[in-house]
């Protein structure tokens, strides 16, 4: 007899997992743990000093095109405000006017009413002779006219009311845009000179000692072209002045002489002796005097001194007057500087100028090539 087969259900096998599970967190604990010294281990590079001075003036530098974006935002919300003010004024004498008209209307509406209105034929048969009914109709007639002329005047002031009421409404929105404008540049100059501070701030006495002598090396070598440029502008003065000497000559130096050159000199002095008489003042950035200033706000105090109105900011100042070579520059001339035009000083003669340099520091003369030059001009 066969042997029967077996119907006992085969065992399962159950793989134990567990232990592979923590095996893994404790891998990827540990992974997280060596990741974590190593970043402890690791830290940033710690800049050198040429780097700070880099970033430093950089950020110095993006301070003053967030003072001139300052300058320009609030002299144009000065300029909308008054603008505002003007059309608000008008608005409400308009209104006066409308008013004045509905008045007026209002007389003639409450006469009528008052009066009651006849037709003609009943007027002609209550009149007491025919000629008073022709005066009667005359004078009605001219009351009539006199009523379509208010109508009229009612009309035309309600019209140029709503208009000139547009108008202030559209001005006070400009405004508002002017006045966000402002405040997304005053926040910008604070954030910048913030971060140099810091930067400033974090320097051990021997770092701020290093930074110092860098940039005693940087003045020294600015003042050094800044004598090259003074020797240059003498030798071509006294080559000028031989030619002149010489018979056929012009009899003139450049700049010099009579009638406009004369005129020009006399406003250059005018500048130049403002200026001197601001050196010690701090720099503030945003100001225009008496106190402080801004580099843009002394030289057009320095220019309204000689009488000669420029524009606040440095990207329309050197928009103003004649174009000129650095080695033909006189003085009472704007150098400007950067290649964003944030910077200006007045040129004072052998390479030097008269500026407000940035925050922290005071009106003083320094080196024109103390920074990178743009170009320059003369006003007038």
């Amino acid at each position: 007899m066969p042997a029967l087969a077996s119907h006992r259900k085969p065992r399962t096998r159950v793989r134990a997992t567990a232990p592979a599970v923590g095996l893994t967190s404790a891998a990827l604990a540990s992974v997280t743990l060596l990741s974590s010294q190593s970043a402890m281990a690791a830290p940033a590079p710690k800049p050198s000093i040429e780097e700070v001075q880099k970033k430093v003036d950089d950020l110095y530098r993006q301070a003053g095109t967030a003072t001139q974006k300052y300058n320009q935002a609030k002299e144009a919300t000065d300029k909308q405000k008054t603008k505002v003010d003007t059309l608000l004024d008008d608005v409400a004498k308009r209104t006066a006017k409308v008013n004045d008209a509905r008045r007026t209307l209002g007389n003639y509406a409450a006469a009528q009413y008052r009066d009651g209105a006849l037709a003609p034929t009943a007027t002609f048969f209550l009149a007491d002779d025919p000629q008073s009914f022709f005066d009667q109709t005359h004078l009605m007639d001219r009351m009539a006219e006199r009523q379509q002329q208010a109508l009229t005047e009612f009309r035309t002031q309600q019209a140029q009311a709503s208009k000139q009421r547009a108008e202030a409404v559209k001005s006070l929105e400009t405004l508002t845009e002017s006045q966000t404008a402002l405040r997304t540049s005053k926040q910008s100059v604070q954030t910048k000179l913030t971060e140099a501070r810091t930067l400033l701030s974090k320097l051990t006495a021997e770092e701020k000692a290093r930074l110092a002598e860098l940039e005693r090396k940087k003045e020294a070598e600015a003042k050094r072209k800044a004598e090259e440029l003074a020797k240059k502008q003498a030798a071509a003065k006294k080559e000028a002045a031989r030619k002149a000497a010489e018979p056929g000559g012009s009899g003139t130096e450049t700049g010099s002489g009579s009638g406009s050159g004369s005129s020009a000199s006399t406003k250059a002095e005018k500048v130049l002796a403002f200026a001197r008489a601001q050196i010690g003042k701090p720099y503030v950035w945003g100001a225009t005097g008496p106190a402080s200033y801004d580099c843009s706000g002394l030289t057009q105090a320095a220019w309204k001194a000689a009488g000669v109105d420029i524009p606040r900011t440095t990207w329309d100042q050197v928009k103003v007057g004649t174009r000129i070579a650095t080695a033909d520059l006189q003085p009472g001339d704007l150098v400007f500087f950067y290649d964003d035009i944030s910077h200006v000083g007045i040129y004072k003669g052998d390479g030097m100028m008269i500026h407000a340099p940035k925050p922290g520091a005071n009106v003083r003369e320094e080196s024109i090539y103390y920074m990178p030059i743009y170009g320059s001009v003369r006003p007038a």
